[in-house]
């Protein structure tokens, strides 16, 4: 049941580098990451698999030495879009076009009417509202982790430039919004594991508007 797979997850603090997520697994998390929702359907983000030991030590560096990131397996690094751009929104559109059987009208003028908006914008303001397309994604992949029974831990503790040049990010017209360390928690050392979920009452939280 979801609830209780999210019952069990946590921001996993130390993770056991002996031990390697499989394949299918990762897969299945990026597969649900594929399928996650996006404003327009633009998915205006990537994410980048880091695997590489060097790399996710030079990554490490730039995350105030957390040590999941080179303790669990997989990296999987959200970087948004730079900017949106004609070519970029048209890429979708043409996607849609070839999918579904041919352009229609209210597709050709629905994304005409998004690209009036968005591109006299400001390229901060639309990697901004990218960034937040993959926060979507990101939420989505950290539930789809506990499902499988993956440890995950979100990141925002690290520095964006730093991890952008490593990955060579900017020259793609990305910047990294999160990272997400996959693993499995370690038997001991990790000070949260064990510890009750604390979460604001659903009193608290939610607010009906009959």
């Amino acid at each position: 049941m979801l609830q209780d797979k999210l019952n069990w997850r946590y921001a996993t603090k130390k993770m056991d580098p002996s031990r390697k997520v499989p394949q299918e697994k990762v897969d299945r998390i990026l597969k649900a990451v594929q399928l996650a929702p996006t404003s327009s359907g633009l998915q205006p983000f990537e994410v980048i698999v880091v695997t590489n030991p060097e790399v996710r030590a030079k990554i490490r560096d730039a995350a105030y030495g957390q040590a999941q990131l080179t303790d669990g397996s997989h990296l999987l690094v959200f970087a948004a879009w730079d900017n949106y751009t004609d070519a970029r929104v048209e890429g979708v559109v043409q996607q849609i076009a070839a999918e579904r059987g041919g352009m229609t009208d209210s597709v050709r003028g629905y994304y005409d009417g998004l690209k009036a908006m968005f591109l006299p914008r400001s390229a901060e303001e639309n990697y901004q509202h990218a960034a937040r397309q993959a926060y979507i994604a990101f939420g989505v992949a950290l539930t789809a982790a506990a499902m499988e029974e993956v440890d995950s831990t979100p990141m925002e503790g690290f520095d964006p430039a730093k991890v952008d040049e490593i990955l060579g990010l900017r020259a793609r017209g990305l910047r990294s919004v999160t990272l997400m360390p996959l693993g499995y928690r370690a038997a001991e050392g990790d000070w949260l594991a064990g510890m009750k979920k604390v979460r604001r009452s659903l009193d608290e939280l939610v607010t009906e508007v009959a």
